[in-house]
């Protein structure tokens, strides 16, 4: 049996192959010639950097959307970091903690395409956003503007603040199949009014996966005198862009996603000009009121993971950050192509592959999500999400980079099956 042979057969089984570093290097080597587009359907190059991964056969993991495991080589790097601050105790706490985190910055910024004076590192999306949603200067009156498919722990806070301050929530919804970016950015104006302070808009919603036009809706927002905050949770680290060319006030974003930082990290992005704009989380002892690291006070926290970022940053771009995203892409598009025209089945997400990347949804018609994510564990040995609201339901699939054709051909033959039979 040739080596492309055997890989595959432990693909099929639900096996990793665990790789050396000189390995992996050598596979990363050989596809350093060729373009995103011709490797994205390349079985035998990803089964490479499925090796790199411990995962767990029990199950088909389609539901990375959460959080994507760690590979080998960044959990080892991991692992060494903790072991690193516990060997030096409150002497790194108390020295080159702080210095450590500003490099990471430096490096996340770059990745980002924003000036490190603009970004800092947080702990997740939730507390990115939600700084800047409980930080703003509200008065009785302001209005919000927001979809009822953005994450929930900012749709909550919106509230608090609509309670606390008097903020009016304006609350669109999303369409799911779109006729073209002029119907979203539409969608988003038409709630505007004089007394409109923020909007905030998904770079990617987490319940479908569409790619929002989030540069249109930026500069629609701008002409009107409204400042935009981007929950890019799900956009970081999965498709290329710049937070430049986003033209936002704000961005968060959460790391253990798709950059596969571990737990425990996120970043937030304000533009230089808003910062005075936000009130810190947490007191902070008094600095000048455009410098962002006013706003990162958070107290003691694991500073092993802020550490590993920079592996993770690595990975990354070893991998590439157009080839990851095409291949993404590629996954999603193998499997809601061959399920889009199957009686009964719901693709909830786009079709056109500039409007989603990895994520998509599916449902089964009378079929609850809920009994659709039961069934297709149980049954089928398939993890998802279900989802139902908000105009979307059906479960989400995820899946990564180690995620095989094979993997997908079990879902969509799952669905055919259930589609039938329901």
């Amino acid at each position: 049996m040739d080596k492309r042979s055997f890989i595959k057969g432990l693909a099929m089984a639900g096996v990793s192959v665990p790789l050396s570093a000189n390995v992996f290097a050598g596979w990363i080597s050989k596809a350093a010639q060729r373009t995103a587009e011709q490797l994205s359907s390349d079985d035998e190059f990803w089964m490479s950097i499925r090796g790199g991964y411990k995962l767990k056969p029990d199950y088909i993991n389609l539901e990375n959307g959460y959080y994507n495991i760690l590979p080998e080589e960044i959990l080892e790097n991991y692992i060494s970091h903790v072991r690193e601050v516990n060997y030096q105790g409150s002497y790194y706490m108390r020295t080159v903690q702080f210095d450590n985190k500003k490099k990471m910055a430096e490096k996340l910024a770059k990745l980002a395409g924003c000036s490190s004076d603009e970004l800092i590192i947080t702990r997740n999306t939730t507390e990115s956003l939600d700084m800047v949603i409980g930080g703003l200067h509200w008065n009785a009156g302001d209005e919000a503007i927001m979809a009822e498919q953005d994450y929930g722990s900012m749709l909550e806070m919106f509230k608090m603040v609509s309670k606390r301050f008097g903020v009016v929530n304006k609350i669109v919804s999303v369409p799911n199949h779109p006729k073209s970016d002029d119907e979203i950015v539409k969608l988003y104006e038409n709630a505007i009014t004089p007394k409109t302070k923020l909007l905030m808009v998904s770079h990617m919603v987490n319940i479908t996966g569409q790619i929002l036009p989030v540069r249109k809706i930026c500069d629609m927002a701008h002409r009107k005198g409204v400042d935009v905050m981007v929950d890019g949770a799900h956009a970081f680290a999965q498709i290329k862009f710049s937070i430049a060319d986003l033209n936002c006030d704000y961005y968060g974003a959460s790391l253990h996603k798709w950059l596969s930082v571990p737990l425990g990290a996120g970043i937030l992005y304000v533009k230089k000009e808003n910062i005075h704009k936000v009130w810190p989380l947490l007191a902070e002892a008094e600095k000048k009121d455009d410098d962002i690291s006013r706003l990162n006070h958070i107290g003691t926290h694991p500073a092993h993971t802020d550490l590993t970022i920079a592996d993770a940053i690595d990975f990354y771009e070893k991998i590439g950050v157009e080839k990851k995203e095409a291949r993404l892409r590629f996954l999603q598009q193998y499997w809601t192509s061959k399920t889009r025209n199957i009686p009964k089945v719901v693709v909830n997400t786009p079709e056109e592959p500039s409007r989603a990347c990895a994520i998509a949804n599916v449902g089964i018609e009378n079929m609850k999500p809920a009994d659709l994510a039961e069934t297709l564990l149980k049954k089928y040995k398939i993890y998802t999400v279900a989802i139902d609201y908000a105009n979307v339901h059906g479960c989400r699939i995820t899946p990564n980079v180690f995620t095989t054709t094979q993997d997908l051909d079990v879902l969509v033959s799952a669905l055919k099956e259930l589609s039938a039979t329901t």
